[in-house]
């Protein structure tokens, strides 16, 4: 019997108060799952736009370039 099965068994043999403990729990653990997808697409998305653009687009933001350079955003 795999994992999966073993678990639902389990599962179905609580009672309706600890099944609703369950899901709740899954729930968290599937929120926490794409939020740190949702994090980690952010940062790659962030790193590309960076990686793929030129100096002259910060030279017309100095002020937001040296911001973003402070924070370790962005390598000279």
């Amino acid at each position: 019997m795999s994992l999966y099965d073993e678990t639902i068994s389990k599962i179905l043999q609580l009672p309706e108060p600890l099944v609703k403990e369950v899901s709740n729990f899954v729930d968290s653990l599937r929120l926490d799952q794409d939020s740190t997808r949702s994090a980690l697409w952010m940062h790659s998305t962030e790193a590309l736009k960076i990686s793929t653009s030129d100096i002259s687009d910060y030279s017309k933001h100095p002020e937001e370039y040296e911001a973003r350079l402070a924070r370790g955003e962005i390598q000279q």
